[in-house]
């Protein structure tokens, strides 16, 4: 590609999703005014899409306008805990929030069909594209993908380590990105921290350190004397809150690398007053509209914006 792309993705799930209690939909409304803006933008957005969503009239509706439309697409990202068929892992799934890697092989190949032909079955559309839940991403996994014919995942989560976020208590904590490639990749199955010969494209998300190597070593070297665990500093391509500039920049220094796409990433809830600790109300909201109004203005000179499908085939046709 002689232009870089602009992937956009949003884990697009419900608004209580991470608290202990009944699950609601309530940001499904609040998310045509984001598919307007990149529509102004002439971006088409990834939404991946968790259970809870799929049935959701809202976000049904919603989804099947811009399939027919051809103005975004569909693709498939699963929180284990709350997604069928049921199964109790640890005695209170709900409050530790297990990854779905922590389950066992069968019950995760019977979870990540069930969501694949559900998403199917309710927008008439292959699922291609995959981002799991919590950024949980192993060998297994990919396998499963594959073998259900999906093209692209998008779990990675280059120089972040999970480790430190639990999941069920008897785990080990979340997949450790932290030197996995932060360019895209056709995985190999035995390892997915390298390249291979398979058909399941990697797009890492994009990602930079906040610090440089003997600054993390010595807040990492202070946060151990603190007794903390955590690992170095990294700075997403994502709003956190009055960061438009830090967002350019995090992009202008990815493509300076050489990356030939750079990929966004949003929760829906994260759209809607009140959903988030940033978007408390709807001041906030507008305030994040005026750094993605300042980040897609900045990205429209620089980048071409695909869906991760579209990506897929500009990378496939590279290699033929």
């Amino acid at each position: 590609m002689t232009t870089p792309a602009f992937i956009i993705t949003i884990d697009t799930e419900g608004d209580t999703l991470f608290q202990n209690h009944h699950i609601t939909t309530k940001n499904a409304r609040f998310l045509p005014r984001f598919q307007r803006l990149c529509e102004k933008y002439c971006f088409k957005p990834v939404y991946l899409t968790n259970y809870e969503m799929t049935i959701d009239d809202a976000f049904i509706d919603f989804a099947r306008d811009l399939i027919a439309r051809d103005s975004a697409e569909i693709g498939m990202h699963l929180h284990a805990w709350n997604s069928p068929p049921s199964y109790d892992l640890t005695g209170n799934d709900g409050r530790y929030k297990p990854y779905l890697i922590e389950y066992p092989q069968a019950i995760m190949q019977e979870k990540i069909l069930f969501m694949t032909k559900h998403l199917e079955d309710t927008f008439q559309k292959k699922m291609l594209s995959h981002r799991a839940g919590r950024w949980a991403f192993n060998e297994c996994y990919a396998h499963m993908l594959l073998a259900l014919g999906y093209q692209v995942d998008c779990s990675v989560t280059p120089r972040v380590d999970w480790r430190h976020s639990p999941g069920s208590p008897t785990g080990s904590g979340g997949s450790n990105y932290r030197h996995f490639p932060d360019h895209a990749y056709f995985i190999d199955l035995n390892n997915i921290v390298r390249p291979g010969n398979s058909k399941l494209l990697e797009v890492p998300m994009t990602t930079r350190d906040k610090h440089s190597p003997w600054m993390n070593a010595i807040s990492q070297s202070y946060d151990r004397l603190r007794g903390k665990k955590r690992g170095p500093s990294v700075q997403w391509l994502r709003p956190t809150g009055d960061n438009a500039i830090k967002m350019c920049q995090i992009a202008e220094k990815s493509l300076a690398s050489g990356s030939d796409y750079i990929e966004f990433m949003l929760h829906s809830f994260e759209l809607m007053p009140g959903g988030s600790p940033v978007a408390k109300n709807t001041a906030d909201i507008e305030k994040l509209y005026r750094d993605l109004e300042h980040l897609f203005d900045w990205v429209q000179q620089r980048a071409i914006g695909i869906t991760l499908a579209q990506y897929y085939q500009q990378r496939l046709h590279q290699l033929m």
